[in-house]
């Protein structure tokens, strides 16, 4: 059985049920977000333009790296491509809250990032695809079009966000009062999906299981660890570098997986990746998020006065660097 010649079962109609789920994730994140998150970044870019650089470029061009070196097919190469060229999780906030890190900075990337994503992502899958003969041939067998995917990136991402930053500037308190049931509600609904999607083509799952297994696990961690390392190599401080690590680790690999049924047919080696991506990148955050936790309340005695300390320290001395 070639995984390469293999299609997913999946119909048309749970394709709109994943489409809404992924649209409940943006307006989650959108509800969260403030214009105020905006000004915080364009009054210190410095953790932005590393965290657009660590997910655009280093992540891609060290994941192409990867599918050179590991010995997955081509449609696993492209479904390692496509997460990459992915836009960052909802859940790295959460992730960040965790381990102690800096949320208003998570929040802030996450909303920039997912803005530039709607145009940044169909230009990123067209171009780190197109490297290795054997994924531009998926993607030529496809006829990948650019501009029908950046119309569904825009209906995906673009409007839900612009709802929720609507709702949010009109109706601060309706959003805060709404913005936990529906980020909750569309995570858990995401990861329902997947699992569904991945028992009910088990047979192909199970068939490649170890290949699956190794190829994710080691392009999750080497995509968490450039957060951190590109975090440090840019000056940022421990709370900061938290942030920056479940930024750029964390991948919005639903929006991948709907991508592949949108615009790969389905195709084997995409679609497990992607989907059993969705599910190990929140394994290994929550893992790693409660590590940090544990090893804060071990130096401070709490998770969250660690970061508290750092805050009011940060206010009476706002030319600080976190360290």
């Amino acid at each position: 059985m070639n995984i390469d010649d293999v299609v997913l079962n999946f119909t048309p109609g749970t394709l709109v049920i994943l489409n809404i789920v992924l649209g409940l994730i943006m307006l989650g994140i959108a509800l969260d977000t403030s214009v105020d998150d905006f000004k915080v970044v364009a009054r210190k870019p410095k953790p932005l333009v590393i965290a657009i650089l660590a997910q655009l470029l280093v992540l891609p061009g060290i994941t192409f790296c990867l599918t050179l070196i590991l010995p997955v097919t081509p449609s696993m190469a492209l479904g390692m491509l496509l997460v990459a060229c992915c836009p960052p999780g909802n859940i790295s906030q959460v992730l960040t809250h965790r381990s102690g890190g800096n949320v208003a900075l998570s929040v802030s990337m996450t909303a920039v990032s997912n803005l530039l994503y709607i145009i940044v992502l169909p230009l990123s899958i067209a171009f780190w695809g197109s490297l290795r003969a054997d994924t531009r041939a998926l993607l030529t067998a496809v006829s990948l079009n650019g501009w029908q995917m950046l119309l569904e990136i825009f209906l995906i991402i673009g409007l839900p966000f612009a709802v929720g930053l609507a709702v949010r500037a009109r109706y601060p308190r309706v959003a805060a009062k709404i913005q936990p049931y529906v980020k909750w509600f569309s995570l858990i609904a995401l990861v329902g999906f997947i699992l569904a999607a991945l028992l009910g083509n088990w047979t192909y799952f199970v068939a490649f299981i170890g290949v699956i297994l190794v190829a994710v696990a080691i392009h999750d961690a080497v995509a968490l660890a450039i957060g951190w390392s590109t975090a440090a190599i840019g000056g940022l401080g421990t709370r900061e570098r938290k942030a920056m690590t479940f930024e750029v680790g964390i991948r919005n690999a639903g929006l991948g997986l709907g991508l592949v049924f949108t615009f790969f047919g389905g195709l084997g080696g995409m679609a497990i990746v992607a989907g059993w991506w969705g599910i190990w990148d929140i394994i290994a955050g929550l893992i790693l998020a409660a590590l940090w936790a544990r090893h804060t309340k071990k130096r401070t005695g709490s998770a969250q006065g660690d970061a508290t300390r750092r805050a009011l320290r940060a206010a009476a001395a706002p030319g600080e660097t976190t360290p």
